[in-house]
């Protein structure tokens, strides 16, 4: 559980800098390339990407050793990392149910903590892996279609499409059983891990600089946490530790509430993105 809190811990303070860096990026014009270009040239955007990838090394430690739906749900909970961290940072104004729902993802996750037993130890079938590479597929053509909603809808449907595409990576690091790289190449999860990745970075990307931030976080966390931990559970043996079922579905139910309480944080706010786009970087 160690490694699943770090990740979200590196997660949630990434979010905080990506999301300045990539609101100073909005400056200019261009398509969704361009803008990734511009945030990648400030520092900003680059530390976080670096926290990313730390929290995504964590990730797969903890995935290794912990069901799916323990990790879902403490990635969710980096929602309350940025909370926190933009409250100290960024000198942020949380209302009483805001830190309420800080301290609601903190109950969660203890309860999780306790209920949670080893990793399933179950193989992934052949068929399993070859539908997450199609669900990978199926997140980029989302982005596609979601791309040219109006803006309530667009938000929602890019949210839940990059949570699909974290899920994927999620349930893929559990289906890949060897390094070899002769056995990384024919593995369908290998592909389904890249795609799924990059799929959901793209469209977070895009939601949080074209829709509702608030709206798009919500269906990140639903999107992210649902799935993967049904997947590990029904097909790859995820469990409990004996007579603490309920236990583990009520903490992953108040994690998840939690975050969801806090998702106006998938982005640095406003008054503080608006600083720091003036800054010279």
């Amino acid at each position: 559980m160690v490694c699943a809190l770090g990740a979200a811990i590196c997660f949630g303070t990434a979010t905080v800098l990506q999301a300045v860096a990539t609101r100073a990026a909005t400056t200019g014009g261009g398509g969704d390339a361009a803008l990734l270009l511009r945030a990648l040239r400030q520092w900003r955007y680059m530390a976080g990407l670096g926290l990313d990838g730390l929290g995504f090394v964590f990730q797969i430690a903890a995935l290794r050793s912990l069901p799916i739906y323990a990790v879902g749900a403490a990635l969710a909970s980096s929602l309350a990392v940025t909370a926190v961290v933009a409250a100290r940072l960024l000198k942020v104004r949380l209302s009483g149910v805001e830190w309420a729902a800080v301290g609601v993802v903190c109950a969660g996750l203890a309860m999780l903590g306790l209920a949670s037993g080893a990793e399933g130890d179950r193989a992934g079938s052949t068929a399993l892996k070859w539908a997450m590479l199609g669900t990978a597929g199926a997140v980029l053509l989302l982005g596609l279609v979601g791309g040219r909603l109006p803006e309530r809808g667009r938000a929602l449907t890019l949210g839940l499409g990059a949570g699909f595409g974290f899920g994927v990576v999620e349930v893929a690091v559990r289906l890949i059983d060897s390094l070899e790289p002769s056995t990384l190449v024919a593995n369908p999860a290998t592909y389904a891990l890249l795609v799924g990745g990059g799929a959901g970075f793209l469209l977070l990307t895009t939601a949080l600089q074209r829709g509702s931030v608030t709206t798009a976080t919500a269906g990140l966390v639903i999107g992210e946490t649902i799935g993967p931990a049904a997947v590990g559970v029904v097909w790859l043996g995820d469990r409990t530790r004996e007579g603490l079922e309920w236990l583990a579905v009520l903490g992953f139910a108040v994690a998840v509430v939690g975050a969801l309480a806090l998702a106006r944080f998938g982005e640095a706010p406003e008054e503080a993105s608006d600083q720091a786009s003036v800054e010279t970087v």
